[in-house]
């Protein structure tokens, strides 16, 4: 709650996702058991947020989805009956999938199946899904998601900084998989800065193994025959800065399912940014500037419109006053270091 009244405040449009966690240690799972909740709880609150505040309207500025945390911290049953409760009434589902190879251990050992498969059996793929992460998936996979119309949210900061590896972006492109950006969170990022993540999306692939041959997985297999492979080559065209930007714009629409945000069109949410571009960053890189955005350095918007109303002028925040927020936050973050 106190999420979406920040986000009404400051003016942002904003799909709040009702995590959960409810498998503890004690269970098997992996989150502490303090910080789990009841499943029907969970559900509960799930519901009373849904008919609180998800506004299904084109061009709303709040929407709701229910997101179990991972396939290893809640339970097959909280899984389904959070899909259930979604899809009658029709909000979309979101949780985190193959981002490491201990997630499919535990996905092989408890299930007896690998992540994708798993949650698969739960019904938790179609177009009102999409998965944060992706990495860790076979050809199949890949071709089951593009089938389905499910959605990846890619997270690359977060996976570089935690060393998970590199989602297929475009091998799932290929396959009409439909692919956004994700930040995944403050603690395995420290930015949240999406042109950031637009230009180390299209950097990964450039240099991303299974962008140009067999998936990451096939070859494991094939080292652990003994079979001797080459290395591969990077492929400087296998993302564009173009591609990388409408992932950001068009394809985190269609990730969230929406048609009304995404582009600059009639009949669209007048959501758009600008940046200025005569300053030393872009020196030089005037015949191009769409590209300039993704390959000189990330900078920050000069100005911000959602929904037909100015969030961002000369790159300050028009709507709330941020010094105090911020003195706030330091103190609460200090005071949490020292445990008091």
């Amino acid at each position: 709650d106190s999420q979406i009244r920040a986000a009404q405040e400051i003016g942002v449009r904003f799909h709040a996702a009702r995590g959960s966690m409810s498998l503890g240690e004690s269970k098997g799972g992996l989150p502490p058991d303090s910080v789990t909740e009841d499943e029907q709880v969970i559900l509960k609150d799930s519901q009373r947020l849904i008919e609180q505040y998800h506004d299904h309207d084109p061009h709303s500025m709040t929407r709701i989805v229910l997101a179990p945390c991972s396939p290893f911290s809640v339970t097959p049953e909280l899984m389904r009956d959070s899909a259930e409760l979604a899809r009658h009434h029709d909000v979309h589902l979101h949780t985190h999938l193959a981002e490491t190879m201990e997630e499919e251990e535990f996905c092989l050992q408890t299930f007896g199946k690998r992540p994708v498969w798993y949650v698969e059996s739960l019904g938790w793929m179609g177009e009102d899904v999409w998965h944060a992460h992706c990495i860790h998936m076979s050809e199949s996979e890949i071709k089951l998601f593009g089938h389905t119309r499910t959605g990846v949210a890619h997270c690359p900061s977060s996976n570089m900084r935690l060393g998970s590896g590199i989602a297929p972006i475009t091998e799932f492109r290929q396959n009409g998989v439909n692919v956004g950006l994700g930040v995944d969170g403050s603690a395995s990022n420290d930015g949240g800065h999406l042109l950031a993540e637009s230009k180390l999306a299209m950097l990964l692939q450039r240099v991303n193994p299974v962008a140009h041959t067999h998936s990451i997985l096939e070859r494991a297999t094939e080292r652990g025959a003994g079979k001797r492979l080459p290395p591969l080559p990077a492929d400087v065209t296998s993302m564009t800065a173009r591609q990388a930007l409408e992932i950001a714009t068009r394809g985190g629409a269609a990730v969230l399912g929406r048609d009304d945000i995404g582009a600059l069109a009639p009949g669209m949410s007048a959501d758009f940014v600008a940046y200025k571009v005569t300053g030393i960053p872009f020196a030089g890189a005037q015949d191009d500037l769409v590209s300039a955005l993704l390959f000189c350095h990330p900078q920050n918007v000069d100005l911000s419109v959602i929904n037909g109303r100015i969030v961002v002028q000369d790159g300050q925040l028009t709507t709330v006053d941020m010094e105090p927020v911020i003195s706030r936050h330091n103190e609460i973050s200090m005071a949490m270091i020292r445990g008091d």
